[in-house]
């Protein structure tokens, strides 16, 4: 009968079966490491968080920030006709802009400061006796007994001591505020290259020429749109002067100076200072007050519908969409700052969003 050989086992056998007789149970094993795939996108998520709520949190200080932008931006826009024409370097071209800006407004105030100041006095005197006639009128009419409740839950004849502080408090704030941002937008435009590059090299090498590319552009495109918005308010100022005049009402100056600020903020802006002309024409009548309301609607439709189309074939325009929403979300979150500031900063986002979004990922 025969026996079948066994063969014997071949070294790279033997060493496979000793390994395997050594492992350890599956229990005792240790775990694999964790995939780096889903590490990162939870990192950057909570970067992206974090990034968020520091800005909220600092949102203060950012948007006093944009406002140094907004004036930086404008004293480069009155710079750099005067260097081309001057043949002045871009830093003293600055300086004399601001000396001209200066210049200005301390002749303004000595040629109708000492006027304006007695008109605000006296709008601030005007105005509560406004608000009063017309709630009596309204009341004469059974139209007005929600307004005379909320009239009358505002008092200013109760106000606490505790409320002016908080007044007195915000008004130094924003004195502060004010001066920080004019003088941090001075810097600012007399070498805007070095902070622009600076903020560049935070990107990665591969992204910063498109960086650098939509900075200038959101740049060009504010600069435009604050030229636009300047015609803008220009005219609604003078016009709004002009025509107050003429009807006879009191402060036409003081109104046609807030209605001329108020163009900054479209929409509202100009809603608020022809409730405030209404509001003190009123006190001369109502018939007065009818013809008020006509010269801002006037005044409004030829703004926006004759003056700003042609302003806008050079300038930058701002759908009044993107315009409103921009104002009503921007107030809810940081307050009146939001809204004055909302125009200008949706100008730059558009562009910011359209060159490093847009173009930059979905159409490349």
């Amino acid at each position: 009968m025969m026996q079948t050989a066994v063969r014997p086992a071949l070294p790279t056998q033997k060493r496979a079966m000793n390994t395997r007789n050594e492992l350890p149970p599956p229990s005792l094993m240790p775990a694999p490491p964790p995939r780096i795939g889903y590490i990162r996108p939870m990192a950057l998520v909570l970067f992206l968080g974090a990034l968020v709520l520091l800005a909220f949190r600092l949102s203060d200080l950012l948007l006093m920030l944009f406002g140094a932008v907004i004036v930086a931006v404008a004293l480069r826009a009155l710079a750099q006709p005067l260097g081309r024409y001057l043949r002045l370097p871009p830093r003293l071209a600055v300086g004399v802009a601001v000396t001209l800006a200066v210049v200005g407004i301390v002749l303004g105030s000595w040629l109708v400061g000492d006027r304006l100041v007695e008109q605000f006095d006296d709008l601030a005197r005007k105005l509560p006796a406004a608000i009063a006639k017309l709630v009596s009128w309204a009341r004469e009419r059974t139209i007005g007994e929600a307004l005379w409740k909320v009239w009358r839950g505002t008092n200013a004849d109760d106000v606490p001591w505790a409320s002016v502080a908080v007044a007195a408090t915000q008004a130094l704030s924003a004195v502060g505020g004010i001066g920080l941002v004019l003088v941090v937008g001075v810097y600012l435009a007399s070498d805007p290259l070095m902070y622009r590059e600076g903020l560049v090299r935070l990107v990665p090498p591969a992204y910063r020429g498109r960086v650098d590319d939509a900075l200038l552009a959101s740049g060009h495109a504010l600069s435009r749109w604050l030229l636009g918005q300047g015609i803008s308010m220009l005219f609604v100022g003078t016009s709004t002067a002009i025509g107050l005049a003429l009807l006879g009402l009191p402060l036409a100056l003081t109104l046609g100076l807030v209605a001329g600020a108020l163009a900054f903020i479209p929409f509202f802006g100009p809603i608020a200072s022809g409730v405030l002309a209404v509001l003190l024409a009123f006190m001369q009548g109502p018939e007065l007050a009818l013809y008020v309301a006509i010269l801002c609607v006037v005044i409004q439709q030829i703004e926006g519908n004759l003056l700003m189309p042609v302003v806008q074939r050079w300038a930058v325009e701002l759908p009044p969409v993107l315009g409103i929403t921009a104002a009503v979300i921007f107030g809810l979150l940081f307050g009146l700052p939001g809204v004055i500031l909302a125009s200008p900063l949706m100008v730059v986002a558009m562009v910011l969003v359209r060159m490093l979004y847009v173009e930059g990922v979905l159409e490349s």
